[in-house]
């Protein structure tokens, strides 16, 4: 089933980090989701992470979304998870029902045409489309979609929320909105920033004047 409220989750403003300390961060500063997405963790080090960011989320407005981890995400009792292609390639039939048992969210990464449709079949609650612009955090097989891009994927997915990633800072954001990205995922223009509490400050002031 779609998230009940799904216009509300992602927020506009949608953060991708990869400690806890992280979370923490910008749970206190009032981010409402929050991705965590730590990298070469084994089972435990998984399980205890995530509980460890849920615990940073608790009495605060911020949503966890798990990267990748999916049997620990359940564990934990985790309520957000995001796939990547490789990830949702992995799962059997039976995984996926088992998220979506656990009352698991889902959001998918897609960079084609043909990773769109298979995105499409698992039913996810949000669609992720990138790289927006160049990205230096990693190495990327898929050349920067561009802008138009955006407003292609928006119309093909209809009610599904599209989430723009990859690239984008604060001053792109009007644009990208605009274009049709229900939700920006934002990387190194906060934890790169120099005073990335100012920078989060602001990108929760650009969605409240939008809202």
């Amino acid at each position: 089933m779609p998230y009940p409220d799904r216009h509300a989750y992602p927020d506009r403003f949608y953060p991708v980090v990869d400690s806890v300390a992280w979370v923490a961060r910008l749970a206190l500063l009032g981010v409402g989701t929050i991705q965590l997405r730590a990298k070469g963790l084994n089972d435990s080090e998984a399980l205890q992470t995530i509980r460890d960011a849920l615990e940073m989320t608790k009495g605060t407005e911020a949503k966890l979304v798990v990267n990748d981890y999916w049997r620990a995400a359940i564990m934990a009792g985790a309520k957000h998870l995001h796939l990547g292609q490789e990830d949702l390639a992995d799962l059997a039939e039976a995984d996926l029902k088992a998220i979506r048992r656990a009352g698991l969210t889902l959001g998918l990464s897609t960079h084609d045409d043909q990773e769109l449709e298979t995105a499409l079949r698992a039913q996810p609650d949000y669609i992720a489309l990138g790289p927006i612009f160049p990205t230096t955090l990693k190495s990327m097989r898929f050349a920067p979609q561009g802008i138009p891009k955006i407003t292609e994927w928006k119309r093909r997915i209809g009610d599904i929320p599209l989430v723009a990633i990859g690239g984008i800072k604060l001053e792109q954001a009007p644009e990208i909105f605009a274009a049709g990205a229900d939700s920006i995922a934002v990387v190194s223009d906060i934890t790169q920033n120099p005073e990335p509490d100012a920078r989060v400050r602001a990108w929760l002031g650009l969605k409240a004047e939008a809202a």
